[in-house]
């Protein structure tokens, strides 16, 4: 915890400091680069820094975190699980937190001139500490779960199976070289994938376990992307999908990191809805595979939305797996069901919770574009679902949803 006098520093500063940190976030992210052109090449991810996602996160969560610290609140901890989670299966290391701390107050200090003051660049100071520690501390955590050295995530895995899930989708079952078993991982966990792009980048990017695979083996999907895709028209490719849907094929060998991800099933006997859209299905695949394999008597309501039936990825496995589970039920939206007549639970158009019968006392996990679960968990709230029982999934930086 900071010393009162730094409390007192940090909460009369933070409108300023809170105000600027999106300013300040890309110049810290541009010098540490400039000295460092190895972490832009081979460990950040290139396409986030060019939308700017990477530099909002950072921002959010400095700003989150800071706020915590000085209030009589919630343990600021609560916000760094997600982060230190991706960390981990980055392979991320209690030495690089000095880098990053030279070059973010170097950029404070540039972007804020005179206005950081001794006292107020010590204030400062204690928080990032405050907040990298509290981070290595939840990573060595992690990775002695895993029972790895801490950084030492990465494996060599094969492509067993390659699947066509969708035209942009692909499903790679992946096992281990020497035809062991793998790491277990518990469902809606993902592991991190390394690639050598052909300008010899090494790019990584997070995919979710949809435990579709056979017990020795992991299974992810891909998604291509191309550029502007559902973005706005300003998003580059995905670098590291698209060279995975064009390359990875059978008997090619990846560098995948060991499972990581806080997002996991809550134990016990309440019910639970799982809402996702587009590739957002990944985690819930894996969820109905882990309820389907336990005998699950929980009330298990799933909504997919997508585009349509042609472009749902995974679209017979999430229906054969409900089938399989007494107690789930399924609901689908496509936003064009072509041919296909409007049933009960197959609606043309947008999602709606409206006419869905939904538990108040479930759990609710959601994963997809950020704007559509925000409007999700607007509606789940205004049904009487908590807050605490709403648990989201983001595929990028780590980002809240608005309440």
């Amino acid at each position: 915890m900071l010393t009162p006098e730094s409390a007192a520093v940090v909460r009369a500063t933070l409108p300023v400091i809170g105000g600027a940190i999106g300013d300040i976030t890309p110049v810290f992210y541009r010098r540490m680069f400039d000295a460092h052109p190895e972490l832009e090449r081979d460990l950040f991810n290139r396409g986030n820094q060019a939308r700017g996602d990477q530099q909002r996160a950072l921002a959010g969560a400095i700003a989150a975190y800071a706020t915590l610290l000085v209030d009589d609140g919630p343990d600021p901890r609560g916000v760094l699980a997600r982060i230190a989670h991706k960390h981990a299966s980055l392979g991320i290391l209690p030495e690089q937190y000095p880098i990053v701390h030279e070059h973010l107050f170097a950029a404070i200090a540039q972007v804020l001139g005179d206005a950081v003051t001794p006292e107020v660049a010590a204030a400062w100071d204690e928080v990032y500490w405050d907040m990298a520690d509290a981070l290595v501390e939840i990573e060595l955590g992690l990775y002695a779960d895993a029972a790895v050295t801490p950084g030492d995530v990465w494996r060599t895995v094969l492509v067993r199976r390659r699947v066509q899930e969708s035209p942009d989708t692909v499903s790679l079952e992946l096992v281990a070289t020497d035809g062991g078993p793998l790491p277990a991982a518990r469902p809606g966990q993902y592991v991190s994938v390394a690639v050598t792009l052909p300008d010899g980048a090494r790019q990584i990017r997070q995919y979710s376990l949809t435990g579709s695979g056979a017990p020795d083996a992991w299974t992810v999907s891909v998604k291509a992307i191309p550029a502007g895709a559902d973005r706005g028209g300003v998003a580059p490719a995905g670098e590291v999908s698209n060279h995975l849907h064009a390359n990875a094929f059978e008997g090619d060998s990846l560098d995948v990191s060991a499972p990581f991800g806080e997002l996991t099933l809550v134990e016990g006997e309440n019910p639970l809805v799982l809402i996702s859209a587009g590739i957002g299905i990944t985690p819930m695949i894996g969820f109905l595979h882990h309820l389907r394999r336990e005998g699950t008597t929980r009330r298990v309501v799933v909504l997919h939305a997508d585009r349509s039936p042609a472009r749902h990825a995974h679209r017979a496995e999430l229906r054969a797996l409900v089938d399989d589970i007494p107690t789930a039920e399924l609901h689908r939206w496509y936003e064009d069901l072509g041919a296909r007549p409007a049933e009960d639970r197959l609606r043309a158009g947008f999602i709606d919770l409206d006419g869905v019968d939904l538990p108040h006392d479930a759990d609710a996990y959601l994963c997809g574009p950020v704007p559509f679960m925000t409007m999700v968990q607007a509606a789940l709230l205004g049904r009487g679902i908590t807050g605490d029982r709403i648990h989201h999934e983001v595929f990028g930086p780590a980002q809240e949803i608005a309440a």
